[in-house]
């Protein structure tokens, strides 16, 4: 009997592209937003939104969530 579920093909990830997101991440990381959170959004945020939020005096982790 054969499910119906079926693995989504694996894509390779691309050097440029984990290179990308690391350097999206360390800017979150020297903002104050701690590394784990700062992995897991580096590719959903502008981190110039989240800067503009932390210099004016937002906590990173708040700054995260309202750009989020």
């Amino acid at each position: 009997m054969e499910s119906g579920l079926t693995r989504p093909p694996h894509e390779p990830i691309d050097h440029d592209d984990l290179l990308v997101h690391e350097w999206r991440a360390a800017q979150l990381t020297r903002l104050g937003v701690p590394w784990g959170l700062a992995q897991a959004a580096a590719d959903y945020v502008d981190w110039h939104q989240v800067a503009s939020l932390v210099r004016g005096g937002c906590p990173p982790r708040l700054a995260l969530r309202i750009i989020r």
